[in-house]
């Protein structure tokens, strides 16, 4: 590791010095706060920075936030000859991976030195298996001939700058293909924006999409670019177009058209290059017939238009899928995916799947949550799909979200003791906060208002790296 000491008294920096260099590590030394910030800017290859609290001018308690926020990555271990509880806990909660109290400790420094070697090791391999996971994440996953003309499709369509209108049903993966088609197409280095219309009430749409000028309208404190500016020279995807007023589907024809937007509160019309891809699980045509859809803005965004078809409609690719999601979230977990057997797999393949794969993936990841063994039988995913995947309706309207009797009663039935039944509550509340931060150690303890290092101490308890 390359480890830098900052500190003001002489005698420190040369027995760190040598300390360090002797277990085979580059060392670097200043001898204040602003010395050390000058040091860590100039490198980048710095690792690990031990820190004084008390030197002249800027102690290093004032020092260490600029470090972490000028390098995020650095872990910053604290060193204090008035080392109290009160200094430790302000250190750890300003970012502090460690404190040691002088005089140092050889074994201790060392001790620091490992476990920071150790993090920095877990942390970059997680950084891998993250980026791994998204790219993933992005293929179309299955050999189904139904899967196959839809590949086909996308690689024809994908280099040209023709407008696509992806249908098909909820979780069925529309997001997916129009990823697919922003990454195979010349604007693959731009930006890929999505907005879900249906996720945004009316009367702000309009603002989103195009952006509004400070003084607009109450509440806008400032000016703020909308959808198809920050998508400029990139793709904009329009998830859930049906569901968009017949104003706004006016003003998204008009820039269309004029590939120009003007926002809320604007004078002067901004000119955009953006790719349209837009998707819906609704028939946009019979909704143009009814006059709740505007009928040339559905030819103009159906250029080419793609059926993604259901999961039922390519059972062959079920097997394949569930795998995969095991795998991927074991692998977030840091533990190894359970085996389908090949009851298990056929019981699978047999499913409506009315919440398509959405709904498969959630299953699996409840499937690795709660299942204890090695293996996955069919008993088991009966127990958590509920009666029959076929038969969910729940599952079909949220995606496939867990059906009645995974509710918490269900959850924890095998606690016997009300310990038990805390420490499996406190595991599952702290994996979802971790996953919600992208497993991002220093922003969940943030969010929870707790140290670092006591979020440590509860991963490393229950198994959550």
């Amino acid at each position: 590791m390359r480890i830098l000491v900052v500190d003001d008294d002489e005698a420190i920096r040369d027995s760190l010095d040598v300390v360090l260099r002797f277990e085979h590590h580059e060392v670097k030394t200043a001898r204040d706060g602003a010395e050390g910030l000058r040091t860590l800017a100039a490198d980048a290859e710095i690792d690990l920075v031990f820190l004084d609290i008390k030197m002249p001018g800027r102690d290093g308690l004032e020092i260490l936030p600029e470090m972490l926020q000028a390098r995020p990555d650095v872990l910053v271990v604290m060193i204090s000859g008035h080392g109290t509880i009160e200094t430790a806990l302000e250190a750890t909660k300003r970012g502090a991976f460690h404190f040691i109290e002088k005089p140092l400790d050889r074994d201790r420094v060392l001790l620091a030195v490992r476990n920071a070697h150790q993090l920095k090791k877990l942390g970059g391999e997680n950084a891998m298996l993250r980026r791994q996971l998204s790219d993933a994440s992005r293929r179309m996953l299955g050999g189904s001939p139904a899967l196959e003309e839809v590949r086909k499709i996308v690689a024809k369509v994908a280099p040209t700058q023709a407008r696509v209108l992806i249908q098909g049903e909820n979780g069925a993966g529309k997001e997916l293909v129009a990823r697919l088609i922003h990454d195979l197409s010349p604007r693959a280095a731009g930006p890929f924006v999505d907005v879900n219309c249906a996720a945004i009430p009316r009367e702000l749409l309009e603002s989103e999409l195009f952006g509004h000028e400070k003084g607009a309208f109450t509440g806008a404190t400032t000016m703020r670019k909308g959808k198809f500016e920050q998508a400029d020279g990139g793709t904009l995807f329009l998830d859930e177009v049906g569901d968009m007023s017949l104003d706004a589907q006016a003003k998204v024809l008009r820039v269309i058209e004029e590939q120009k937007v003007q926002r809320v509160g604007g004078a002067d019309p901004i000119p955009v290059d953006v790719r349209l891809v837009s998707a819906t699980n609704k028939d946009l045509k019979a909704a143009a017939s009814e006059g709740t859809f505007r009928e040339d803005l559905y030819y103009r965004l159906a250029v080419l238009p793609i059926q993604v078809p259901p999961l039922r409609e390519r059972s062959a690719d079920v097997a394949t899928l569930a795998v995969a999601f095991l795998e991927r979230v074991a692998s977030e977990m840091g533990r190894p995916p359970p085996r389908l057997t090949p009851a298990a797999l056929t019981w699978l393949g047999r499913q409506a799947w009315p919440g398509n794969v959405r709904q498969l993936k959630n299953l699996m990841e409840r499937c690795v949550i709660l299942i204890e063994g090695s293996t996955l039988d069919v008993p088991e995913l009966e127990r958590l799909a509920g009666p029959s995947a076929a038969a969910d309706p729940a599952g079909a309207a949220a995606g496939g979200a867990a059906p009645a009797n995974t509710g918490p009663a269900d959850l924890f039935r095998t606690c016997t003791t009300f310990a038990e039944f805390q420490d499996l509550a406190e595991k599952l509340f702290l994996q979802q906060r971790l996953a919600e931060n992208d497993w991002n150690v220093k922003r969940t303890a943030e969010s929870l208002g707790m140290q670092r290092s006591h979020l440590y101490k509860k991963i490393e308890r229950y198994g959550l790296k």
